[in-house]
């Protein structure tokens, strides 16, 4: 039987992501995935700023086309693609249209899912990862000291088995696993069936100067809904259930483009319009993660695909610590405390929005609305791994009320090191960080496994005041930071060697 530390079971989006942050961290895993290359539909396109910071941790940011830094995502109700615009409708009510300036080094990214798994998958390789593309699942088992997987190799190999520490089902909505583990779902449920068209037509991409980027087509006795994925693959989707041959098909395509146009159609799909959260996203050494445990539809706030990938950095240092020696498997029970509620939080925040809420029945209880910037960059995370985090806080608030709030994201502020200009971000990602002006902190990490920096020596913020401004504590205090980039810990007292070593000892879960 063969051994690794971590089984991955998907590799599409999340579980190649997943993939990535393990090997970055030195974590040996074996990823399974049945199919050999990405979906031939691209699926999801809108990547956040979040999700780029993650993949600049890891130093790929680079290679991703990000947006530039003053396009947003532009949603139209129109009569076809060619006619007049009726109405532009927000993503979210009363908020403004452009998303708050200087909150990540980041811009997003509007790259189709099909274009970006290939970019995750060689980065993978690169780190050493073991990918099994063409080997299905068969069965899997857990007992208290590993789990086994069954593989069965698509070119009529042998079947073999595969020992772990850990699993994480990255298997999509109908996740087999969690099927398996009888694990429930809770939230609206099925909504509706949908089907779509993915076209190529390169005639159409020259309205795009307008910029907008998605639209909701309504005719008399015709309603759908058309986007782009940038590179003249459009995608229709269709108000109804209904099978349509090619023709068919064709002859809606170019009544939603409003005129005679070349068109190629390239595939069809059928997805499920639902909203279900996993009532666990653990049991025992196994952890969903994406759709596996949340299923969202698309949203224009990206709380689909990004939910996934923000899942698995959470989980990966988690895994890498544990697996090290360095934290008690206990750390691994945050990663449900922490993730779970933030799936409920997308779920209430997609339905109860003017795109969804109109699919939703009258049992369905809308939350308040949160801003853009404080679902992306502004949501608490709650768990025995933060001290000092409010049980009264809002699940969600702008990074700017924040401040440094322990179980939030650290914020992001322009900085020098060295002569060279950073975001405060770039300080985090490998390990336990800690911040402070004064020099006594740093001289209390001792022999804990701490980098701390210096305000004002090692790193100069090029904003007077901006450490008390943006982490909220002042010349006296300190910060400690997660190898995730969450607020630990933040005291405003003056160092205490005991002081801190409790505090790594708790969010770090050190061993007994």
């Amino acid at each position: 039987m063969q051994r690794t530390s971590v089984i991955i079971v998907g590799g599409s989006l999340v579980g190649l992501s997943a993939s990535l942050f393990l090997a970055w961290r030195g974590v040996p895993h074996i990823l399974v995935e049945k199919h050999r290359g990405s979906s031939p539909h691209p699926r999801a396109i809108g990547f956040t700023e979040t999700s780029l910071e993650h993949f600049r941790a890891v130093g790929i940011a680079e290679r991703i086309p990000q947006v530039p830094p003053h396009m947003r995502l532009r949603r139209a109700k129109v009569a076809s693609l060619i006619g007049e615009t009726l109405a532009e409708p927000p993503w979210t009510p009363g908020e403004p249209g452009q998303k708050a300036a200087g909150l990540s080094p980041c811009t997003g990214a509007s790259i189709a899912q099909d274009k970006l798994e290939p970019i995750l998958r060689q980065a993978t390789l690169e780190l050493g990862a073991d990918l099994r593309l063409g080997a299905q699942m068969v069965s899997f088992g857990q007992a208290h000291d590993h789990v086994r997987v069954r593989l069965r190799p698509l070119d009529g190999a042998p079947e073999y088995d595969i020992a772990a520490d850990y699993l994480i089902a990255a298997d999509g909505a109908d996740s087999p696993i969690r099927e398996s583990l009888r694990i429930t779902r809770s939230g609206v449920g099925h909504l509706r069936t949908v089907r779509s068209v993915l076209f190529r037509c390169q005639e159409a991409d020259a309205v795009l100067a307008s910029g907008i980027q998605q639209y909701e087509i309504e005719q008399p006795g015709f309603r759908a809904f058309l986007t782009t994925y940038g590179d003249s693959r459009w995608v229709l989707m269709f108000d109804d259930d209904r099978e349509r041959s090619e023709a068919e098909l064709r002859v809606a395509v170019l009544r939603a483009l409003g005129r005679e146009m070349h068109v190629e159609i390239i595939t069809t799909g059928r997805w499920e319009m639902a909203g279900r959260i996993a009532d666990r996203y653990t049991q025992g050494r196994i952890f969903l993660a994406g759709d596996a445990a949340h299923q969202l539809p698309p949203t224009r706030g990206g709380f689909g695909a990004n939910t996934g990938i923000d899942d698995v950095w959470n989980l990966a240092w988690k895994l890498q610590f544990v697996l090290h020696g360095a934290s008690a498997p206990g750390l691994l029970e945050t990663y449900d405390a922490e993730r779970r509620p933030i799936g409920w939080l997308r779920h209430q925040q997609t339905f109860s929005r003017p795109d969804y809420a109109k699919w939703v029945g009258l049992g369905f209880k809308p939350d308040p609305l949160f801003g853009d910037d404080a679902m992306e960059f502004g949501q608490l995370v709650r768990s025995t791994a933060v001290i000092g985090e409010g049980c009264n806080l809002p699940a969600a608030a702008s990074p700017t009320l924040w401040a440094g709030e322990p179980g939030t994201r650290a914020p992001h502020v322009w900085m020098e090191q060295n002569g060279a200009r950073l975001s405060a971000l770039d300080l985090f990602g490998k390990g336990f960080v800690l911040l402070s002006q004064d020099p006594a902190w740093l001289s209390a990490i001792g022999n804990l496994p701490i980098k701390g920096y210096g305000v004002g020596r090692d790193i100069r913020f090029q904003e007077a005041d901006a450490f008390e401004t943006h982490f909220g504590i002042g010349v006296a205090g300190a910060l400690l930071v997660r190898p995730d980039g969450i607020v630990a810990w933040r005291t405003r007292d003056q160092a205490n060697p005991e002081t801190l070593r409790h505090a790594y000892a708790q969010t770090a879960s050190v061993p007994a």
